[in-house]
């Protein structure tokens, strides 16, 4: 009893070249492969955009293009017919960030590997991957670290180009750029000035604030250091 069910599975429930077990056998390399994309999507995160629907997909649609690629393999009729199934399907869902994309292409090249039976290029492919995403996450490849600030004062008096204040900016700023400066006041003797400054280094910022603030005649002074945009 067990032996006939055996070969029907192999004869009628598996493609050509390949019995149930070389098919269990890709779905469960197919998952182990899955959650290790996952594990490292998920590890290598930043932002405010985690989705654990997304993250448990990953895995999901490693197994289902597995899962395909078995289905097809050696019938062309079986091919077109998925295509045609497929076509139907509507996603509706956007993917903003492009990495984001990267992962869905991993696993489904993944996918296919091992449900073409190319085992040792999914396990290969997917340590390979692994290691060159931990890098980009680890030493923070790509990121712009930015030093372009805006200054904001208010001044009482005249402010000419020997002023204390432009001797404490030379020392911390690499430029120095007058966007805006507006009289304020029924006399018009306090000035609203803007500048566009470069800092030499960010993490300075706080004492070049504390040395503005003891030249007489400042007030309302501000600093706003241009972030990363993040777009949710």
């Amino acid at each position: 009893m067990m032996e006939n069910l055996k070969h029907l599975l192999n004869d009628y429930s598996s493609p050509a070249g390949m019995d149930a077990a070389t098919v269990v056998l890709s779905l469960l390399l197919a998952f182990v492969l899955g959650q290790v994309l996952a594990w490292i999507y998920s590890f290598t995160h930043h932002g405010l955009s985690y989705s654990k629907s997304f993250v448990q997909s990953l895995i999901v649609i490693t197994m289902v293009v597995a899962l395909v690629m078995t289905t097809i393999a050696g019938s062309f009729v079986v091919a077109v017919g998925l295509m045609g199934a497929l076509s139907i399907i509507r996603f509706r869902n956007m993917i903003k960030d492009t990495r984001d994309i990267a992962f869905l292409f991993c696993a489904l090249v993944v996918g296919m590997a091992c449900g073409s039976g190319r085992y040792a290029i999914a396990v290969i492919g997917t340590a390979v991957l692994g290691l060159v995403l931990l890098y980009l996450y680890w030493a923070d490849f790509g990121a712009f670290h930015s030093s372009n600030a805006l200054l904001r004062f208010t001044f009482h008096g005249e402010l000419n180009a020997d002023h204390p204040l432009f001797k404490v900016l030379r020392r911390f700023c690499r430029t120095i750029v007058l966007t805006s400066s507006q009289s304020r006041g029924p006399d018009r003797s306090r000035m609203d000035y803007a500048y566009q400054i470069t800092l030499r280094k960010a993490s300075l910022n706080q004492q070049m604030l504390s040395e503005l603030r003891k030249i007489e005649g400042i007030e309302n002074l501000s600093l706003a250091i241009q972030e990363q945009i993040l777009e949710l």
